[in-house]
This record gives structure tokens, C-alpha cells and sequence, in this order.
């Protein structure tokens, strides 16, 4: 979690520098919660406070675990505190429980014991690697010229998964853009497939989804952030909707068409926002979107014409 708080005053991401971070989150992060849309309709300047009590949480409190117990057990109540408000706004699988679970162990109050010879060798060395492997890998995250034999090092460190570095949201993002697949027949009218999780239908609410991960609109959120190029298994997910593929359809919501598979598949990118309290009285939406451009022209498996 320190290492989270970190990477955002380090990344030079200027939404985390002038606290407006929350601003964008509670919308563009990759499947948010109904409650999500709540908070997004706080004001500024509770949005402000927001991010300086996430900084809190996440560079000083993380310090209280080496305190003594009465404030390792205020510390591990915060942090709980964060992950609760993460898991209520956004669906991150068990990312939250998991985190959760960890701060259990800092209420309990486990007396000492008498420590060998042989146990003061293997901790001591678990801490020197786990120091000097944390603090090569913290000088690299910040782009610090490593001498040959460090970076050899962390090579072969790499790939055993002991040691990482992370940092969530190090950079915000602040549009939403999605992607709306839509199949056509005549190359004319075009009809939408709806996924089941993330956003499309603007008057259907977020969904709650975790502990489950829908890896297909997980994926989704990535793939609308670069172009189909640069996610090649986009084309494959596009040609299995065009030869009607059950498996990949069953990952959907709904087929619109039931009768068989279309003969043209295109994408279109959308730009999503939450709407406000007046705009979903008058409307019931909860999304609204601004079409942006296309993310993948037509294409058809037939050889014909495209559209």
C-alpha cells in the first residue's frame, strides 16, 4: 500500500498532483458499482479531501504496522476502511479480500518467543533479500541507472514472482472511451451486442460483479484504451461473432442475432460519462456518450463488398 501512494506522487500524473484524481476515477475505472455513480456526484471539494485521506492512508499509515499493538490495530482498521470503500465503487475481483485478509494479522497480539540461531539466520537472510531486491526494483521504477550486475540480477529475480513492485492508479485516466461492437446484415442497420458487465446501454446501471472476473469485458476496458492493432485478439473475438461461435457468444449478454451469425462486424468507440441527478430523473440513463470514431471498420468473413 505505501508503494501505491508511492508511484502516484511519482509518476508526475497531474490529476494526483492537484488532488482532482477522484474527480475521474469513480467513472473511468475498468467496471464500477452503482454506488460508484453516487460518488462521482460529490462536489470538488469532497473529491479533493478524498484524494488527500487516500495519500494518508497510503503513505503514513502503512508505517503504524511496526508500532505497537494499539496503533498497529488503528492501522490495520484504516486500511480495511480503504478497501471496503474500493470494493463498494469498483468490482476488482478479490483484489479487496485479499488485502483485507492480510490486515487481520496486525490485531493479533502473538507473544515472543524464544528465537534459535538457525531461525535469526533465515530471517535476517529473507530480510536482505527482500530489502535489496525491493529497493533495486524501487530505483528501476523511477528510471535510475542500475550498474550491469543489479540489473542481472533482477533478470533472473523476475520471473520467480517473489518480490514486485506495484502501484494502482499511478495514472489516472480521464475519458472513458468504449467500444460498442455492432453486427449488420445489409451493411445498413446496425445492431449492437450487448455485453453483460461493462457499460453500453446508457440506462443500464453498473453492475456488482465481484469476486467474479468477466475477463472478456475486463479486457474490453484495456483494449478501448489503444486501437485494434495494438489488441490483435480483438480480430479473433470479431471472427468467432462472425462464424457464430456459442462459446464466445455465451460470454454476452444477449445474441441479436438468433437466426445466425451477421454478415458485417464493426466497432465503434464511445465516449462514456456518468450522467448527473437532473439528467437521470428526466432520462432514467446512467451513462451518457459522445460517439468518437470508429475502432474496427467492417469486415466480413463473405466475399463481398464491404459496406
Amino acid at each position: 500500500m505505501f508503494m501505491s501512494g508511492v508511484v502516484k506522487l511519482m509518476s508526475g500524473d497531474p490529476t494526483w498532483r492537484n488532488l482532482t484524481a477522484l474527480n475521474y476515477h469513480y467513472f473511468t475505472q475498468p467496471l464500477p458499482t452503482p454506488i460508484a455513480w453516487y460518488m462521482a456526484q460529490l462536489p470538488g471539494w469532497f473529491q479533493k479531501a478524498s484524494t488527500v485521506f487516500v495519500f494518508f492512508l497510503e503513505l503514513l499509515v502503512p508505517l503504524l504496522i511496526f508500532a505497537p499493538l494499539r496503533l498497529r490495530r488503528v492501522s490495520a482498521c484504516l486500511m480495511i476502511g480503504l478497501q471496503v470503500l474500493i470494493l463498494l465503487t469498483g468490482n476488482y475481483t478479490f483484489f479487496n479480500l485479499l488485502a483485507i485478509a492480510l490486515c487481520v494479522f496486525l490485531f493479533a497480539n502473538v507473544p515472543p518467543r524464544p528465537e534459535t540461531r538457525v531461525h535469526r539466520g533465515v530471517t535476517l537472510a529473507l530480510l536482505v533479500f527482500v530489502l535489496t531486491t525491493s529497493g533495486l526494483q524501487f530505483l528501476e521504477m523511477f528510471h535510475l541507472p542500475l550498474p550491469a550486475p543489479a540489473q542481472s540480477y533482477l533478470a533472473w529475480i523476475s520471473p520467480l514472482r517473489l518480490v514486485n513492485s506495484y502501484g494502482l492508479f499511478a495514472v489516472m485516466t480521464t475519458t472513458r472511451p468504449e467500444i460498442v461492437v455492432e453486427g449488420s446484415n445489409d451493411g445498413t442497420t446496425w445492431t449492437p451486442y450487448e455485453f453483460r458487465y461493462k457499460p453500453g446501454d446508457v440506462k443500464r446501471a453498473p453492475p456488482w460483479v465481484a469476486p467474479y472476473q468477466p475477463r472478456l469485458d475486463w479486457q474490453m476496458w484495456f483494449a478501448a484504451l489503444g486501437s485494434a492493432d495494438e489488441n490483435r485478439w480483438y480480430y479473433n473475438f470479431a471472427g468467432r461473432l462472425l462464424q457464430g461461435s456459442a462459446p464466445v457468444l455465451g460470454l454476452l449478454e444477449r445474441n441479436p442475432f438468433p437466426g445466425g451469425p451477421p454478415r458485417y462486424i464493426w466497432a465503434v468507440v464511445y465516449d462514456y460519462r456518468f450522467t448527473d441527478f437532473a439528467e437521470r430523473r428526466s432520462s432514467g440513463a446512467w451513462w451518457r456518450r459522445e460517439e468518437k470514431g470508429m475502432y474496427l471498420p467492417a469486415i466480413s468473413l463473405r466475399p463481398t463488398s464491404k459496406p
